[in-house]
């Protein structure tokens, strides 16, 4: 095969191509939803609050071993408490919240907390 610039130009034009379909590809396995981060936001939203994770009690309540329903913890992150706390069913969907209280069941002193 001769190498005339009409063939050079073809091979890299081709060569450019095909990149950037691969990189399309790689980016749209990148766009695939990502599983929700609880302990990821529970440390920057809730964390201001409730101390090392809700292990302990800061501005909040600790929520560690809290005697408190799921039923109830539910509804007081969704609707929140007037001058007390934030509500953020507007911010968290109802799978999401469930989530937070399901991490919040799940801590354990002295253990670091996971994603539910």
């Amino acid at each position: 095969m001769r190498r005339t610039p009409a063939t050079l130009l073809r091979v890299t034009a081709l060569s450019v191509l095909a990149g950037a379909l691969s990189l399309s590809f790689a980016a749209r396995a990148d766009d695939a939803p990502k599983p929700f981060d609880v302990k990821n936001n529970f440390r920057n939203i809730c964390g201001f609050c409730h101390a090392d994770y809700g292990r302990k009690a800061g501005k909040g309540p600790q929520l560690m071993n809290s005697e408190r329903t799921d039923e109830y913890m539910f509804n007081r992150i969704k609707n929140g408490l007037p001058s007390r706390m934030a509500a953020f069913g507007s911010v968290y969907s109802d799978e999401q919240i469930h989530l937070f209280v399901k991490f919040i069941r799940a801590l354990k002193e002295g253990e670091e907390p996971q994603n539910p």
